[in-house]
């Protein structure tokens, strides 16, 4: 395809998409820009709540516009690109499904977090689906190219009544859609686009993860997908997107749970800081061990959501009657299988990540797709880095990627995704799209 190629000086004009923002791309008065082998005119996102700009554990406007699908997109425009639709939530109500924001820091240094409760977008005229509340429903949802669904797996991407179960999809589909069990593959496919990023996958391993590895009957997306049901409907996707090589796009793999501040941040270490006793043990629960509990181990992850409960007073029944003792500071009342993730655990959801993420590189090799390979960034960057004096890590609240909820990435930390992104977009398709500035976008915000 023929390129373009264009000289930008200092004085730039940005496209709609970043009509909240002042941000610009980060290159020189004059450099030129090319498309390569690229075609950007119609750029489509699919993924999770990663895609859609989720962070603080909601999805709201402000995330949205943050996306690194919309930064993107700003960038793609200064080779071609097309316009780029996303489904925000109105100013009016701007606080999407609501959000938590960091209140103050109390005297040992743990964090107050408070919930942001006004300006829902929060529909209280229907039933709740099982997924939560239902949300105002996307006016021009026939035009969206993002489609970041929070949530979603790739097991549940192919489930017919998915509609019926996710407040943040049935968002995007009409009523007619949602009783006609119309799935995400049918509706991301059909979008037909000349270029797509696709990071899915993540939700097949870190639902099970964020549950202490604890899988719920009645619902079938709460344990780790099985590979071979992973790889047929992954693959019936990404051949969907490709539209037999008339698309191009570039695929990302699944982290490693272990490296988000989800799994690392509650320590025995830390909590021995945080109370001033260096004596103080955490227990957790295990049915292999005397009385079923044990002391906490190297390779077992407390999670992130735990941290409230530790050291609660609870009633406890023993031999010599009902007594007062803390919450996991005491094998007669450790923490319980959902507060924690295992070294067992943690062995069989590292090997099914490998087993999944194996599925995604081959299908992008397969489809001569750009590839990024996310589970092995997020490992190297585990001890942190430098850019621009700016000092990064995993670390909670102080290490500028991830946003308050542990897990997803603050607005600068999708800005730095968006940059690697583009770095191998170029590489893999001959193309000089520019960066940008990561330091004009947000960390944690501190009170």
């Amino acid at each position: 395809m023929k390129n373009i190629f264009h000289k930008i000086g200092a004085a730039l004009i940005l496209s709609s998409a970043f009509f909240f923002t002042g941000c610009e791309p980060e290159f020189e008065n004059d450099i030129t820009v090319s498309r390569g082998e690229l075609n950007l005119s119609k750029y489509v996102a699919v993924g999770n709540s990663l895609t859609a700009g989720f962070q603080d554990n909601g999805l709201y406007l402000e995330g949205q516009v943050y996306s690194y699908p919309n930064i993107l997109a700003n960038q793609f425009s200064f080779a071609g690109g097309g316009a780029f639709v996303q489904p925000y939530f109105s100013e009016a109500q701007s606080n999407g499904s609501g959000y938590i924001r960091l209140a103050g820091i109390s005297a040992t240094g743990s964090p107050t977090l408070a919930p942001v409760t006004t300006n829902l977008a929060v529909r209280t005229d229907a039933q709740p689906l099982p997924g939560g509340p239902r949300l105002t429903k996307f006016a021009d949802a026939a035009k969206v190219q993002n489609w970041g669904v929070p949530g979603i797996s790739v097991l549940s991407s192919a489930y017919n009544e998915y509609g019926n179960v996710n407040p943040y999809f049935e968002r995007l589909l009409t009523d007619a859609e949602v009783t006609a069990k119309t799935t995400y593959i049918q509706k991301v496919v059909a979008t037909q686009p000349t270029f797509f990023s696709l990071w899915l996958g993540n939700n097949d391993v870190l639902t099970y993860a964020t549950s202490g590895g604890v899988a719920v009957a009645s619902n079938p997306f709460s344990n780790m997908t099985p590979v071979a049901q992973f790889q047929d409907i992954y693959q019936q996707l990404a051949g969907g997107l490709v539209q037999g090589g008339k698309a191009k796009g570039i695929v990302m793999n699944i982290p490693d749970v272990t490296s988000v501040p989800f799994f690392t941040t509650v320590t025995q270490a830390s909590v021995r800081r945080s109370t001033g006793n260096d004596q103080l043990v955490i227990y957790i629960r295990d049915e292999a061990a005397p009385n079923g509990a044990r002391p906490i181990a190297d390779g077992d992850y407390i999670l992130l959501t735990t941290q409230a409960n530790l050291g609660r007073q609870d009633d406890v029944t023993l031999p010599s009657g009902t007594v007062k003792i803390p919450h996991g500071f005491h094998p007669a009342n450790p923490l319980n299988d959902n507060e924690v993730l295992d070294k067992v655990e943690v062995a069989e959801i590292k090997t099914r990540t490998s087993e999944l993420n194996a599925v995604i590189e081959q299908t992008a090799k397969s489809a001569n797709l750009a590839f990024f390979d996310v589970h092995a960034y997020f490992n190297n960057i585990k001890s942190g880095f430098s850019m621009s004096g700016i000092n990064y890590s995993p670390a909670f609240i102080t290490g500028n990627l991830f946003s308050l909820d542990g897990v997803h990435l603050t607005p600068r930390g999708y800005a730095i995704i968006a940059n690697e992104m583009i770095t191998r977009i170029n590489a893999h398709y001959k193309a000089t799209i520019p960066t940008i500035d990561v330091t004009q976008f947000r960390a944690v915000l501190i009170p």
